[in-house]
């Protein structure tokens, strides 16, 4: 049975692909060191005999080379990182240390194991947000120029430069994905999505950033995590990949088509439940919008989940796991700039 580490394993994007690998067969090593967003809810995997799972700071070199060395990974996903761009602006320092030390760390044990004869794949899971704030109808290709405008973008951007420069450097393998918004199960509830929903089950106000008019880029997060596999099938050391799905939003058509969503499942929308524009956050870009033709034709792969579809899917899975946002809302975590409802 292949191994595959997954680092961030208990994030968002990290528990659905831990759960995809498992279900394709493949020894998970989770390795999460457990931050406020992480996912414990889904007990379901603990036990499985494919799956091991570790508390581990990837900042903490040692215990993630003892790691790689007791399971011989063939293939690492570098999911562990700080991913909220309101936390980076109230507080870097922590984004620093995950995205760019953690990363720097990771490439350092792939370059270690390399010289000892054990080749590993390292995929590196970046953003959108590192191309910055784009104009008109463009969309960047993976050519486009680097110009982050948050700590978040810039940690994420500093991290995919020290992918490349091991590379072209130490020989390793690895490369990088560059993904756009994901939505889908397990999110954790201060991003966009899953926020609105939480709110209106709570009867809350819905706030949005100055007048909605912000446009992003939105894929179901299993089209995702089926991306990335492709990417551990197909993708080539030292190459870039954008991840998305072509199609933009902007974020008051997206709340509407939430209320409009949960009325016909007939979830009761209370008369709190409505939008409320609040201050934009400091430098917030307008619009992000990725060229996918490159993952589409070279490695074929297609995103399959309509986005209506995605979405109604996502609205019935909070109303049926709604323990899921009650422990959330039980860890009082920590408040931050923007959403302050």
């Amino acid at each position: 049975m292949k191994k595959i580490i997954v680092t961030g394993g208990s994030g968002f994007i990290g528990s659905n692909l831990v759960n995809f690998l498992i279900k394709k067969k493949f020894f998970v090593i989770n390795v999460d060191k457990l931050t406020y967003a992480s996912n414990t809810y889904d007990d379901k995997i603990r036990n499985r005999k494919n799956y091991r799972f570790f508390r581990i700071d990837i900042n903490n070199k040692l215990k993630l080379r003892e790691i790689i060395k007791k399971f011989k990974p063939k293939v690492i996903f570098n999911l562990a990182a700080e991913s909220h761009v309101d936390r980076s602006i109230d507080g870097p320092k922590t984004f620093i240390q995950s995205n760019i030390y953690g990363t720097f760390n990771l490439l350092e044990c792939v370059r270690f194991f390399k010289n000892k004869k054990l080749n590993i794949k390292l995929i590196h899971i970046s953003t959108d947000e590192v191309y910055g704030d784009i104009k008109g109808n463009f969309r960047t290709n993976e050519n486009s120029k680097y110009e982050p405008n948050s700590p978040y973008a810039a940690s994420k951007a500093s991290s995919d430069h020290l992918v490349k420069a091991y590379v072209r450097t130490y020989k390793i393998n690895a490369l990088i994905s560059n993904c756009c918004n994901n939505y889908g199960p397990y999110q954790f509830p201060e991003k966009l999505i899953p926020k609105m929903i939480s709110n209106i089950f709570n009867n809350k106000e819905l706030p949005i950033y100055a007048k909605g008019e912000n446009s992003r880029e939105w894929i179901h997060v299993l089209d995702h995590c089926e991306a990335l596999f492709t990417l551990y099938l197909k993708g080539k050391p030292g190459e870039s990949y954008n991840v998305g799905s072509g199609k933009n939003m902007k974020n008051i058509v997206l709340v509407k088509k939430i209320l409009k969503i949960c009325k016909l499942i007939d979830i009761k929308v209370g008369n709190k439940s409505k939008i409320k524009f609040v201050k934009d956050r400091p430098g917030h870009d307008f619009r992000y919008a990725l060229n996918n033709k490159k993952i589409f034709k070279k490695l074929k792969w297609k995103p399959k989940i309509n986005f209506e579809k995605g979405l109604k899917e996502t609205i019935e899975w909070y109303l049926s796991n709604k323990k899921f946002l009650t422990q959330i809302s039980k860890k009082n975590y920590e408040r931050r700039l923007g959403l302050k409802v």
